[in-house]
């Protein structure tokens, strides 16, 4: 696929949604949110995810809202579908009440869901406020999606023997990741190519909030030959082992008698969300200095960019994802305008960057 045409917008000048959800009460709150918005109205809405089909073919929709678990056919299922015969901007609706439907979230980004917002959990207007705004964000970068021409990721296969061994040695070299809009996609595309020759740890902030990161830590730990986990406060960053950001704090690095470890903190949000890059990025060329290597994804927004030129003014290397297989091209866009790189790669080249820049670097003195 690779069109990059912009979705016409109708008569009113808006775009037009269809909104599928199996709780009529749900249909009718995010029916509500779209149509109080000035850019957006609904077209349609569908019970389940074989009505969503039908109506996906019947309306032509500029963007979907899919609800994750529904019966007859649930949203993975739909989504699957609508990319494979239909493709066009999706935006998961997640409950986010059990593992579960953590895990089918993150799924549902891998398979090309642009985006994903949280239900409100109560029938409390700050719930329902928080909805509302994040689901008319996540609705605005869905129309400036170029997810039309990134390659549809081929089904990952998940490691199925060969326990890992973990690592316990001081890592002395850090590659850290930002990633925003499409990062789980773009994710599961990079760190499955990692080897277990990377003498480097790795460090992920993926903008998702609490609940989430989890899951996607379990995600990748599934598909990757190297160990991956939710990084914790306190942890010892090792070598060959990558680590995710947990969602709802930001992570910084910080020197340690035994080695870098992780700090957390519940700090003032950051460019709009928590865990942001910057602060990850500008702690990492405090430890690492030349022993850093930054890169930066896909994504909404510029954070990552004034990271990224931390780690090139400590000696650093930068990888900065090109503009064609980004989903989102603003925060490599940012990256690239205010810090420079050292490679401007392709999703499906980034992994093998990594490792060449790391065969490159010689490590801090642990």
């Amino acid at each position: 696929m690779s069109s990059e045409r912009t979705p016409p917008r109708g008569a009113d000048g808006k775009r037009t949604v269809l909104v599928v959800d199996d709780s009529a009460f749900m249909r009718k709150l995010v029916s509500d949110v779209v149509e109080a918005s000035d850019e957006f109205r609904v077209v349609g809405t569908a019970r389940n995810g074989l009505d969503a089909l039908k109506q996906v073919h019947a309306l032509d929709p500029d963007v979907v809202t899919l609800d994750v678990q529904m019966p007859e056919l649930d949203g993975l299922q739909a989504l699957g579908y609508i990319m494979s015969e239909s493709p066009r901007a999706v935006v998961m609706l997640s409950a986010a009440e059990s593992t579960e439907g953590s895990d089918l979230t993150i799924r549902a980004l891998e398979l090309g869901a642009v985006d994903f917002v949280r239900k409100p959990t109560g029938a409390l207007s700050y719930d329902v406020d928080a909805m509302r705004d994040s689901l008319i964000g996540a609705l605005r970068a869905a129309t400036e999606a170029n997810f039309r021409s990134v390659p549809m990721l081929a089904r990952p296969r998940l490691r199925t023997s060969g326990a890992l061994v973990a690592t316990h040695v001081a890592a002395t070299q850090v590659v850290v990741i930002a990633a925003s809009t499409g990062g789980p996609r773009a994710l599961a595309e990079v760190i499955p190519k990692l080897s277990r020759e990377l003498t480097a740890a790795v460090f992920i902030v993926q903008h998702m909030p609490a609940g989430f990161t989890q899951s996607l830590a379990q995600r990748l730990n599934a598909l990757s030959p190297l160990s991956v986990s939710e990084a914790e406060d306190g942890a010892l960053l090792r070598r060959g082992h990558v680590f995710v950001a947990p969602g709802g704090v930001h992570s910084r690095l910080v020197q340690r008698p035994e080695g870098v470890v992780v700090k957390t903190d519940d700090g003032a949000s950051i460019w709009g969300v928590r865990p942001a890059a910057d602060p990850l990025f500008r702690s990492a060329a405090l430890t690492f200095g030349p022993a850093t290597i930054g890169v930066v994804l896909t994504g909404m927004g510029r954070d990552g960019a004034e990271g990224l030129r931390a780690i090139r003014e400590a000696g650093g290397r930068a990888i900065v994802q090109d503009k064609e297989t980004s989903v989102i091209y603003g925060m490599p866009q940012a990256a690239l305008s205010h810090a420079g790189a050292d490679r401007v790669s392709p999703l499906g080249e980034v992994a093998a960057a990594i490792m060449q820049m790391s065969a490159g670097v010689t490590g801090v003195v642990a």
